[in-house]
């Protein structure tokens, strides 16, 4: 029998009269030397010595006193240099017993190029290198996207890459649906576009009033020269921007802050974040921290708002704002306040006590913590964990919020119909489904199928029909990729993930083979990533080929007799009478068809050879 060797316990006595009480971080060592848990303190010796109290309640520490195996210092100057360290390993180490965020890699922006005549507004995501303006941080891809739809509606200012822009000829598709004003080429002159240029930076920095008090003065200076097209226009800038500011604007006052609100709820916790710039509302997102079992608001917040803002420093920018806004006071709210400002480089002010204005803000966000948990916690956990699966996977920057895929289906080119079926955190979205029958290209040529499909449906989406997605799912290989990523080029969308799933070469479900960013991937049957990606290619597959039968179905009951030169709508349906349907007719020889009333041998003839012309 091998010679068995038990662990020795951890020595808290004889290690505690060793420590010293300077500022400093400790971390916490399982049996194989595993960080358990890392942690700061003002005074190292007694915050480690509180774990080791008879009297500590809280079960998540008693769980990890009893796994501690040893523990390491690193003594710091000030407790600020503590709080830097500690979020520092924390995101290096992710201890098993710390709270920790999902971290987004960086958030985007929109950004205003600075080098050109004719200057482009597009998305931007990571290191500021390009000279321009930015204008965010955004929550999400779609928060831009939605923003850009809105600047382009109303200012037309172009956002087509450069690359597209400098080989035109003729104006694009963006003019003739009246989102952009030509300027490649040169049907505005450099004056007014940058007139429009003007207006869209006033709009990014939340100065509506102004900007509507500027065009109504416009508006009327037009009207009295008779240019009654362009005050119209001026107009109906007017009205749009009355509409955003009603459903955008937060306050009458400006200012940059967020808006944090923690909720806690069947041992989950969300937090809610609210971005304001110049007193618009740029949108929110929803973060579930892990090991947030038990933990009191305090204690989240203090770990949430570390590692949201100081993780986040460098190239991605998460700017840190001037006033953060909180729905409880944080663990050490001091520390971190110094801390934040020092990183910024501006005095970061920290609020919890709220009145006013500020409190309403402060209730928004935490009711929609709220609802976020709730359907989170109400089973559609599955889906939120293949998307977070599938972010890992792809190396996305933020978690997909919305899915769409698409999917061709004909039976030797006939009756062709693409589907688009729509994911989102809570699952299918039925009432976005859409169908395209196809018309106009050579049977079974899936490419122009799907570039058909695909243009369609997202030049509605351009003009305001519906939302983007996060990612575009194509059904197939390289070759469909490439038209989808033609179709986002055309129509200047920007922010979308194209992904495509081929069937592998034994065309098993598992085997698929992912096309993503030029590369292709394949990812185990038990990923739930893959899950997920199988789960909506799937649903597309079924709504294509449903769709597809159905007008199959239609076509052949219609116009397969119709197209019979002598067989009359009377004859027509004496046919399927005698017969029963279609079907039967296409199986009844020409001696069964010439014996129906009215119908020669001749005519029978025709209507056996247009069911058997290809046997």
């Amino acid at each position: 029998m091998p010679e068995q060797h038990d662990t020795p316990t951890f020595d808290a006595k004889a290690f505690l009269n060793t420590l010293t009480g300077k500022p400093g971080v400790y971390r916490m060592l399982d049996a194989g030397g595993a960080v358990l848990y890392v942690g700061k303190a003002r005074n190292l010796k007694k915050r480690v010595s509180s774990y080791f109290q008879r009297t500590v309640q809280s079960p998540k520490t008693r769980a990890l006193v009893a796994q501690i195996r040893g523990v390491e210092v690193t003594v710091t100057h000030t407790e600020n240099e503590a709080l830097l360290l500690e979020n520092n390993l924390i995101k290096q180490l992710k201890p098993r017993y710390n709270i920790l965020m999902r971290d987004d890699k960086s958030y985007p922006f929109l950004f205003l190029s600075g080098h050109h005549d004719y200057p482009r507004l597009g998305y931007h995501r990571g290191a500021k290198r390009l000279k321009g303006r930015y204008f965010g941080p955004y929550p999400s891809a779609g928060a831009v996207r939605e923003s850009l739809h809105i600047l382009q509606k109303v200012f037309r200012v172009r956002q087509c890459e450069d690359s597209f822009y400098g080989n035109r000829s003729r104006p694009c598709l963006q003019y003739q649906i009246e989102r952009c004003t030509a300027p490649c080429v040169g049907l505005i002159s450099p004056e007014d576009y940058a007139e429009d240029v003007r207006h869209a930076v006033m709009f990014l920095e939340g100065r509506n009033s102004r900007l509507i008090d500027e065009l109504v003065v416009r508006m009327e200076v037009a009207a009295k020269a008779l240019q009654f097209e362009q005050a119209a226009r001026f107009r109906d800038q007017i009205a749009s921007l009355r509409r955003m500011q009603e459903t955008q604007s937060v306050s009458g006052e400006g200012g940059d802050r967020d808006v944090i609100a923690v909720v806690s709820e069947a041992g989950t916790a969300c937090v809610q974040v609210f971005f304001i710039r110049g007193g618009r509302n740029l949108g929110n997102k929803s973060y579930f921290p892990r090991q947030a079992e038990g933990a009191e608001a305090a204690d989240i917040l203090a770990a949430f708002v570390a590692q949201f803002y100081l993780s986040g420093q460098g190239a991605g920018g998460r700017e840190i704002p001037l006033e953060i806004l909180l729905n409880a006071e944080p663990e050490d709210a001091g520390v971190l306040q110094s801390v934040l400002s020092e990183q910024s480089g501006h005095k970061v002010q920290l609020t919890w006590r709220l009145r006013g204005e500020r409190a309403r803000w402060q209730q928004m966000a935490e009711a929609n913590a709220r609802t976020a948990l709730r359907s989170r916690l109400a089973g559609k956990a599955g889906v939120l964990k293949r998307l977070e699966a599938l972010q890992d996977v792809l190396g996305l920057d933020s978690l997909p919020q919305r899915l769409e895929c698409f999917d061709i289906s004909h039976t030797l080119g006939e009756a062709t119909v693409a589907s688009c079926v729509v994911l989102d955190g809570n699952g299918p979205l039925k009432a976005d489904y859409r169908r395209f029958n196809i018309e106009g290209i050579t049977p079974g040529d899936d490419y122009a199928a799907m570039h058909q499909a695909l243009m369609r449906r997202y030049t509605r989406l351009k003009k305001g029909e519906g939302k983007l997605p996060d990612i575009l799912i194509i059904d197939g290989g390289k070759g469909q990729v490439a038209q989808a990523a033609a179709v986002l080029e055309e129509l200047q969308i920007s922010g979308v993930s194209l992904l495509g799933v081929a069937k592998g070469r034994s065309r098993k479900p598992g085997q698929e083979v992912l096309v993503f960013a030029g590369r292709e991937m394949s990812l185990p049957p038990d990923s739930p990533a893959l899950h997920v990606i199988q789960q909506i290619r799937d649903e597309a597959h079924r709504f294509a080929i449903t769709g597809h039968r159905q007008r199959r179905a239609k076509t052949r009951n219609t116009s397969v007799l119709e197209g019979i030169s002598g067989l009359g709508p009377k004859r027509r349906q004496q046919l399927l009478k005698q017969f029963g349907g279609l079907q039967e007719v296409a199986r009844a020889g020409v001696k069964d068809l010439a014996s129906v009333s009215g119908i020669s041998k001749n005519l029978a003839q025709k209507v056996y050879d247009v069911f058997h012309s290809d046997e």
